[in-house]
């Protein structure tokens, strides 16, 4: 398993705001309750971490709104000789 953070931008507008919350809540996506938000510091973004086996696997997690705008990107560790699996 891969491990990947996903991001999702919902815009800087209250009704761009409204239209994620219907959005996310009315797909029933796990995302919406596990993801962190950063709406009470003014940043209208989402962020979560999922292990996957691919980065297809990664964005299905979104509702199909936001797959196209959402930034997935592989994460991994470093160690003292070399990458960790």
């Amino acid at each position: 398993m891969n491990k990947y953070l996903i991001e999702v931008s919902q815009g800087s507008y209250k009704i761009s705001n409204m239209r994620a919350s219907y959005i996310f809540k009315r797909s029933g996506s796990h995302f919406v309750t596990h993801a962190e938000w950063g709406y009470l510091d003014g940043k209208y973004k989402a962020w979560l971490v999922a292990e996957t086996e691919d980065e297809k696997e990664a964005m299905r997690i979104l509702p199909s709104a936001y797959r196209q705008s959402a930034k997935i990107v592989l994460l991994n560790k470093f160690s003292r000789t070399g990458t960790d699996a």
